[in-house]
């Protein structure tokens, strides 16, 4: 079993939410719950329970293939928190691809694929989720 890498200590601005958002967003086909739990530096747990939260309120869903789940993010879904009215999934993953674009790149052009030429969809292999 792979270890989580070492955590943050103290509140961060980016929640472990949008955190694992954003990994299914710009993961290929293929990724594991443990790969975005390493990406995320959380848990394989804490990620089930996150992609649980997400499914319930309607940010994510899945259609099942065999052993594998695949995830769709709803891009259209609305921000929870009252302040952040009228900010979609779509426009928050937006912002979170520019942070991760190469500092040489200017500001507003991004070096990964938008979420509208991307694939919001992720496969997840169950047989190596623990319980």
């Amino acid at each position: 079993m792979t270890e989580v890498p070492e955590g943050h200590s103290g509140w961060t601005f980016v929640t472990n939410h949008a955190r694992v958002l954003a990994a299914i967003a710009s993961g290929a086909q293929g990724t594991r719950i443990r790969d975005i739990a390493a990406r995320c530096r959380l848990t394989e747990r804490a990620v089930q329970k996150i992609i649980s939260d997400l499914e319930q309120d309607g940010y994510l869903d899945h259609t099942r293939r065999g052993r594998t789940n695949l995830y769709h993010i709803q891009p259209g879904t609305i921000l929870r928190h009252p302040a952040d009215s009228g900010l979609t999934v779509a426009g928050l993953l937006a912002a979170l691809d520019q942070h991760e674009s190469s500092p040489d790149t200017p500001p507003g052009q991004r070096t990964a694929q938008s979420p509208s030429d991307r694939s919001d969809v992720l496969t997840h292999d169950d047989s190596t989720a623990t319980s």
